[in-house]
Order: structure tokens, then sequence, then C-alpha cells
């Protein structure tokens, strides 16, 4: 008896205790098949498919099993599956049939949201040897550090050796320079015993440009009709190209474990269906089990993505590039659309993000009339994302320099304070709780005539710079493509425990401990918060349950007094913790105070 076929059909390779069930679909093949592989790439066997209506093909090979690997044909041409659930030769080469034997031994902490401290983290980078198992080892020191979600960049499956993860092209399948499948959910599991969730960075938007083998089946995933900087988008009207979202998805949830999702540049995931795709996604994350959380990348400062679609968060950039251009005074690029200056960063925090509506000075084809955002008026303080470095902020800089090294330790270090003490989900990036000296540069490892494009593309974004005007600045620029580029990006774990980097240490473990332990601080509210800024020291209040916290933040170069701060009781508090030496009622240039008591 064979299943119906519906829009639902799962595809891929499919094994039970008699053989493998192997199932595709395709819009372009007049005949379909699966060729067997040895493991020096020779054909072992070929086996039709038979059309099951729908452009569904589909055949049960008797006898192979777990461990096989196979190619689909399309019309007698072999090409790599998209569905497959590891590529162990790379995204050109065949994959394996697979199944989940892991037996996991730990449940996920189920935390709330309101709970979350993020650490972003690249496989491929946060150790020496760039694995699963390697990054396992560290987690002890992330969990004595105080962060409780780790974000791992993207892991499906990408071209080449190394890579940030972002051009991926195979969602179902983990990338095999980090490790096995087997060895990803045994971080998992390892974190989940350490009391962490999980969260996957995915990548819906596109598909890399090397390895996608989608269009060999069928050109009905992509349409014309909406664009990306990738080229034509994911038409997920189509039951197949949205099913494909929703599918991959589910498995790293089910087959992983992991506790949500990432969603990279949500702008550029168009889609003109009746029910959006990410409100689809944002249901179906949610329904397969409590405690799943789903994030989004989106730079337009939409509050829909939550009130509407239900997703649980917002990266909010404006935090993040408010803080540096009051640090450096940059004005490259979109760091010109923001005015430096504690004023600037007390109604961010207020309003939640700067843009509401403005004019935004850049041209931008996802901005109605050239303006960005709306009010946040209806979002909770979980629900912004708040950053100081992340990947993307470090690794598009030229140099892929961290802020400590354009704002100095001392600046640095205020932010640092000012980030953990607000009720927003706080996101750190690997390496930032020490103050990492490593840069993380924009690397990959593409060939031929598109590994020379992306280096030629590198030297022209930054051409416009003044920084980098003229060829001798341009030969500073790393090559993307050049290997000693990853290997540069990889942590120095044995810093650690030297100087300025064994300071900025125990000033994070002091802050994540206070952000944990503390009443006021532990209660994520809005409601309860309120900003301002005298000259350059912007204070930041907070209360709850007849207790109070005022942080004092001084960005400038100068030695500043205390402000009054409106309704703070000043006198009947005392301070908790500092970035520098105190002298009362003082404020060193670039230093934090945070300064708690009961309510006047």
């Amino acid at each position: 008896m064979t299943t119906p076929v519906t829009t639902r059909t799962s595809l891929g390779a499919f094994p039970d205790q008699h053989g493998t069930l192997f199932r595709m679909w395709s819009t372009r093949a007049r005949s379909a098949g699966v060729v067997l592989l040895g493991e020096e790439g020779e054909v072992l066997n070929r086996h039709p498919l038979q059309a099951r209506g729908g452009g569904v093909f589909e055949t049960k090979v008797e006898g192979v099993g777990v461990g096989t690997r196979y190619k689909f044909e399309v019309d007698g041409q072999a090409f790599p599956d998209p569905y497959a659930r590891f590529l162990p030769e790379g995204v050109h080469g065949p994959a394996v049939v697979w199944e989940n034997r892991f037996e996991f031994r730990h449940a996920s902490p189920k935390l709330r949201a309101d709970e979350l401290v993020i650490y972003e983290m690249h496989v491929g980078t946060f150790t020496e040897e760039g694995t699963y198992r390697a990054a396992a080892e560290k987690l002890p020191f992330l969990k004595d550090l105080g962060v409780n979600c780790l974000e791992l960049l993207p892991v499906s499956s990408f071209p080449g050796t190394r890579g940030w993860g972002y051009d991926g092209v195979a969602h179902f399948a983990p990338y095999k320079e980090y490790g096995s499948p087997e060895q990803l959910q045994a971080f998992i599991d390892r974190a989940h015993e350490l009391g962490f969730v999980v969260l996957l960075d995915m990548v819906y938007n596109h598909f890399g440009p090397d390895g996608n083998y989608l269009g060999a089946y069928s050109p009905e995933y992509f349409t014309d009709r909406h664009k990306t900087p990738w080229g034509d988008g994911l038409d997920y009207s189509n039951p197949f190209m949205r099913h494909l979202v929703l599918d991959s998805a589910e498995h790293w949830l089910r087959e992983y474990r992991f506790d949500g999702f990432r969603l990279d540049a949500t702008q550029d995931i168009q889609d003109d269906s009746e029910k959006h795709v990410l409100r689809e996604l944002a249901e179906h994350v949610h329904a397969l089990g409590g405690g799943h959380f789903l994030f989004c990348e989106d730079y337009r400062n939409s509050p829909h993505l939550v009130t509407e679609f239900g997703t649980d968060g917002i990266w909010a950039d404006d935090f993040h590039h408010q803080v540096r251009v009051t640090l450096t005074g940059e004005q490259d690029s979109y760091y010109s659309a923001f005015t430096p200056g504690a004023a600037g960063l007390a109604r961010l925090i207020e309003r939640g993000w700067l843009y509401e509506g403005q004019q935004w000075p850049l041209e931008n084809e996802h901005l109605e009339g050239g303006r960005r955002g709306q009010s946040a008026g209806a979002l909770r303080a979980e629900n912004f994302v708040y950053f100081i470095q992340n990947h993307d902020q470090i690794g598009n800089r030229a140099l892929g320099d961290r802020l400590p090294e354009t704002a100095g330790l001392e600046g640095y270090l205020t932010a640092s304070a000012l980030l953990l003490f607000l009720p927003m989900t706080p996101l750190l990036f690997q390496g930032q709780e020490w103050a990492a000296s490593t840069p993380f540069q924009f690397f990959s490892d593409h060939h031929g005539e598109l590994g020379q494009l992306v280096s030629q593309g590198r030297l022209s974004e930054f051409g416009h710079f003044a920084a980098f005007q003229g060829p001798e600045m341009q030969k500073k620029i790393p090559d993307p493509q050049a290997e000693s580029t990853f290997v540069t990006s990889k942590l120095n774990w044995n810093e650690i425990g030297e100087g300025e980097h064994a300071r900025t240490l125990e000033l994070y473990r002091a802050l994540l401990a206070l952000r944990r332990e503390d009443p006021v601080l532990r209660h994520a509210s809005r409601g309860d918060l309120q900003a301002g800024a005298v000259g350059n020291v912007l204070w930041v209040r907070r209360w709850h349950d007849g207790q109070e916290r005022v942080l004092l933040a001084n960005f400038g170069q100068e030695e500043a007094t205390w402000p009054q701060v409106p309704d703070a009781g000043m006198a009947n508090l005392s301070p908790m913790l500092s970035t520098q030496e105190l002298a009362p009622g003082r404020l060193a240039p670039r230093s934090t105070v945070i300064l708690g008591g009961a309510r006047g």
C-alpha cells in the first residue's frame, strides 16, 4: 500500500529494516532514478524512480541501508539530493542514507525569553580545532561565564572547507568540516546538560551560488516576482519551497533538539501568499514544543514580525550603531545616519530603537518611501536583541577588527556594562567576554571564477571608505579566499588569563552574575525603565518591588560628576559595581558605575 502524495510529502531517503525509500520532486524530469555509489565514487547500481504524480518520484530499494551513498538522476544526469541528511564529501558529492540513532540523555532547560543571555558562536573559529567536539569542551567555561543560550552561526552544508555559513545549500545536512551529525547531537546534548538552550542561525532568504542544485530539479523553487541581493527570490507560494523551509526547521528541532532559530535577513524573505511564510514558520516552530524560540535579523525596525507574525524578537541594529558612533565618532556608510552622543542612546533605550519612521539617508529598496522603522511601543523588553558586537558588525568591517580596538578598552567596558544592565535580550559574540585580540574577518573557500569574484568584491566594497582609498590601503584588506584569513580569525584561548583580558573577563562575570541574581535586573520590563543624558553622561534607571538601580555611564573623554537623576533618590543609592576606581560622586572618562538601594 502506498502513501498518497501531498504537498507535505517528505523528500529524501528514508531507511527501515528492509531497505530505503528514495523520493524526489522535479517538474523538469521526464525520467528519474537513484544511483548508488561506493566510497570511491564508483557506481554500484541504478534504480528507476516511479512517477507518483505532482512531480513526485519514488521507489523502495530493498537491502539498502544506513550509510549508503547516493545521488538522484534527472533525465539521466546525476545531482546531489537537496534534502540530503548528510553530505560527507561536500555539497557537490553524494548524500548518505542517514537515520537518527543518537540517544539523548538530557532535556532542554526550557528557559523563558526574558531569561536569555545569547552567546553567538562560529564553530570553525571558536576553537583551534574548529569542531563540535572541541566546542563542547569549552561549554563549562561558558557556563561559568554566566550565559545560558548558545547561537550557532549556520551549519547547513555550504561549499569549501571554511566559511561563515551564509551561503548554505543543503538545509537538512550539517556541514561536514565541523563533524558528523552525531557529534553535533552530542554537542547539543552536552549543552542541555549544562543548562544552555541552543539556537541555530538559518538562512531561508536565499541559497548560495555554489552547490545549489534546486534549479536542476525544478525552476519553480524560484520566482522573478521578488529580487534579493543574491538574485531571484525563493517562491514561498510554491508548496514544495514552502515546506522545504518548514520541514528543515522541524528536522533541526526534532532530530538535533535545537531550541529554536535566528533567521538571517528576514527583510529578504518576501512572500505574497495569504499567510506569510514567516508567520507559518513561527506557528510551526512554537507548535513543535514549548520553549522554542524564533528571532529575526531585520533592519527595517518592523514590530509586526513579533506582533503579527508571532516571532520572539528582532535584532536591534540601532543600539549597536548608536553605541559605536558615540564611542568612536565613525560616520562611514550607515553610521552617518546616527548622531554621536549620550542623548541619542537615552532616546533609543526608552523607545527600543531610534528609527520609527524617519527618513533613512541611504538608499534601500525595502524601505517604503525611504522611511525606516515603526514605533516599538507594543514590544516587550525581551523582544529586542541588543549587542555591541556580532559576527556582521565585526566581520563586515574591512579588517574584521573588534570594538576595543577603535573604542579603547575603557569605552568598551562602559558599553559592556550598559548592554548587560538593560532589560533587553543581550547577545555576546565569541571572545567578547575577554576583549579578544583576534579579529573576525570575512572568509570563504570558493573555487575558480567565483572565488576571484569574491576577492574582488571585497576590495570594491570598501573602495568608497575614506580609510581605504588608494592601492596601499587596499592591500591591508585581507583576502577572504586566503586560508590565513580564516586562521587569523580563530580565538586565542591562551590570552584569557593575561592582563586586561583577565580584567575584562572578571567584569563580564560580575555583570552577568548581577543580571542573573539581582531582583531588579532580573525583572525585564520596559515599564520600569527610564533613561536620560546630562552632557556626555548617560543615566539609566530601573526599579522594581521597592528597589532602585541606576547606571551612570560617562561616554566623554573628561571626568564628570554624577548627575541628579529625576525621581531616583540618589542619596539612598550606593555603588554595586563599577568599571574603574571610583572617587565619591565622580566618573572617570569612559567609565560606568551601577548604583543600588531602596527607592526613596
